[in-house]
């Protein structure tokens, strides 16, 4: 039979190719067309004619729209039809597949929720490295993804699932923030907040959806409203209201420059209100406070619209406004979060049972335990998944992540004398406000504050008179800090987390002061787990797995050289794609990660780094 006349499982590949709602119209295209060209930037040489695709939708509310099947093999010519793009700026022509459309789900996709609850699904690298093109899929996900078009499909993981997993991936990335203007002087805040929206004004120049550029918007404003302006900033704050903000996404409430008036979180995309008599630009938005509160940093910007997100202090001080909301403003809702279990770290870090339960006993007892391990063992990862399962929620407020370098100081750790444009004034550090947030809450709830590279700072500079106050047995214990006259302890309820690269011969010793004040846990490399190896099945390589099979024999080699050592071994990190597991990219992990790491390692041995480098290269050459 020939593959090209339907969803023929045996077809030599399955596929999700992306397309980006913001600058074509996917969902229109492929309800309207039943022959689409597809652009092809991942795996052009593994794509083929009579392939499996799976069409997918980019953005918070996308997933999978349409499903069909490859004509022929990637060339180069004209790609996307002109009718359904919306940024005429993109290049139109590169490698592309026809694709004929056999089945549509635009009303009802397979949404990037239900792929992250699927635990079968949820390992497909379109959610780890969402800024490509093409993903491969198992025969297996595949499948999944055809019952779900013939109505068959099933999972039987509880909701809570969903939100388990949508929580994860928002916790690791820092949510968007803005400050936003409702009108002049607020005048449009008591509608907004009544009706669930937020609005913006030029109405002259119509829906913001049909420009393809900040110079197009801004073009129509001088245009339409007065041409003797730049609307330099007003262009950019209508651009960023509909191709930049997201649902999810805070928005902090201004009334001129000094006050702020509420807050809440962005539930829609933009659109266009043509029923409205003013402010026809909206999103809906479930407003989550309202009051009147003093601006926390000096006077706020004149925009009326202002991304915040980089402004981590500024956004600290906004937040801190609403946690009681002393102030007797009013409150909707009190933030939950998902549950995150012993169960849960287990199916994401390859480690066992026993050393999970050791691992947790471990920093229970210490308080400040060091994840040691070679490169690659996934020491962040680990970190910061390990204190979601010891709070059993997925609540980024109570974890704090700061990486220590051979600058990074005392002063900015704890507190410091800063520039403000005056002069000087006393700044606090990151671990100085997070011990303050911790010391308010009970002592039975934890805090985990992570430290990335703790090894690669000078500890005694950086932590001074913490050394003492870090203990175990001295929480509570108070200390007058450098450049403060007040007293300070370390909460019993802050257990600090630090990762270490015990391959980084760069680096000073620990200093044995600090030693004594942390329990080391080994991580090793876990190219035997049961975790990695369904990992490295699914990504469906044989290059990799043979790569994989010769880094063993390597290991013991490292681990055998008594200039090198156990600690030296490479991770099972460097073995889990974010992207497509293609040729390409296999061939580039050998060449620009493991062969430059072994002359390191063999600097000294020359003949020693080239025999492992050609055993390597030949493990992924055919």
């Amino acid at each position: 039979m020939d593959k090209t006349q339907g969803n023929d499982p045996t077809a030599t590949g399955a596929w999700i190719f992306q397309g980006n709602p913001a600058w074509y119209d996917i969902s229109r295209a492929v309800t309207e067309q039943d022959l689409l060209v597809w652009g092809v930037k991942q795996c052009s040489r593994q794509i083929a004619r009579g392939d499996r695709v799976y069409i997918w939708a980019s953005g918070p509310d996308g997933g999978v729209i349409a499903r069909g099947v490859t004509l022929d093999d990637p060339s180069p010519r004209l790609l996307f039809a002109d009718q359904y793009t919306l940024d005429s700026s993109r290049s139109q022509t590169g490698v592309g597949v026809a694709i004929r459309i056999t089945d549509r789900c635009a009303d009802r996709p397979f949404s990037r929720s239900m792929m992250l609850a699927d635990r079968r699904l949820s390992g497909n690298s379109i959610l780890t490295f969402p800024n490509a093109t093409n993903y491969k899929l198992t025969p297996e996900q595949a499948g999944l993804l055809d019952r779900y078009f013939e109505g068959t499909y099933r999972n039987t993981a509880p909701a809570e699932e969903y939100q388990k997993a949508e929580a994860l991936e928002a916790a690791l990335p820092q949510m968007r923030c803005w400050l936003y203007a409702p009108g002049d002087n607020a005048c449009m805040w008591d509608e907004f907040y009544t009706r669930g929206i937020m609005g913006m004004g030029w109405d002259a120049i119509g829906d913001f959806n049909r420009y393809s550029s900040k110079s197009a918007v801004r073009e129509a404003m001088r245009r339409k409203i007065d041409p003797s302006k730049s609307y330099r900033n007003d262009g950019h704050a209508v651009w960023q209201f509909v191709r930049d903000m997201q649902p999810g996404d805070v928005v902090f409430v201004k009334k001129g420059l000094h006050r702020i008036i509420g807050r809440g979180v962005v539930e829609s995309d933009y659109y266009w209100a043509g029923d409205r008599s003013e402010y026809r630009s909206c999103r809906k938005v479930r407003w989550t406070h309202r009051g009147e509160w003093d601006y926390p940093s000096g006077s706020g910007p004149r925009k009326t619209l202002t991304e915040i997100t980089p402004y981590t202090e500024l956004v600290r001080l906004l937040n801190g406004l609403f946690e009681e909301n002393e102030d007797g403003g009013e409150s909707r809702d009190i933030r939950t979060f998902p549950e995150y279990s012993r169960d849960d770290f287990l199916k994401e870090v390859f480690l066992d049972e026993n050393s999970y339960d050791e691992l947790a006993d471990l920093i229970r007892l210490k308080k400040n335990v060091i994840l040691q391990g070679p490169p690659g063992v996934g020491k962040t990862f680990a970190a910061r998944r390990l204190a979601y399962s010891l709070m059993n929620e997925i609540n980024p407020d109570r974890v704090m992540v700061v990486q220590f370098h051979q600058s990074y100081s005392y002063e900015d750790f704890m507190l410091g004398y800063r520039p403000d444009g005056t002069g000087f004034s006393l700044a606090q550090g990151p671990f100085y406000r997070f011990c303050k947030d911790a010391e308010e809450d009970s002592d039975d709830t934890p805090y985990f504050f992570i430290i990335d590279e703790i090894n690669r700072g000078n500890l005694s500079k950086i932590f001074g008179e913490l050394l003492m106050l870090i203990e175990g047995d001295k929480r509570g214990q108070s200390l007058r800090p450098l450049y403060s006259d007040e007293l300070f302890s370390v909460p019993k309820n802050v257990y600090i987390i630090g990762t270490m690269n015990t391959a980084d011969r760069s680096l000073a010793i620990i200093d044995y002061a600090l030693r004594r004040r942390f329990a080391f846990y080994e991580m090793n490399p876990a190219l035997d787990s049961p975790g990695f190896l369904q990992k490295l099945e699914a990504a469906g390589s044989g290059k990799l797995i043979r790569l994989v099979e010769t880094v063993k024999e390597l290991n013991q080699d490292i681990s055998g050289d008594e200039t090198l050592g156990k600690g030296f071994c490479l991770g099972h990190s460097y073995f889990c794609p974010q992207g497509p597991a293609d040729d390409r990219w296999v061939e580039s992990v050998v060449k620009y990660e493991l062969i430059p790491l072994l002359e390191e390692y063999w600097f000294d041995a020359p003949s020693r780094a080239r025999q492992w480098s050609e055993r390597l290269k030949g493990a992924v050459h055919d």
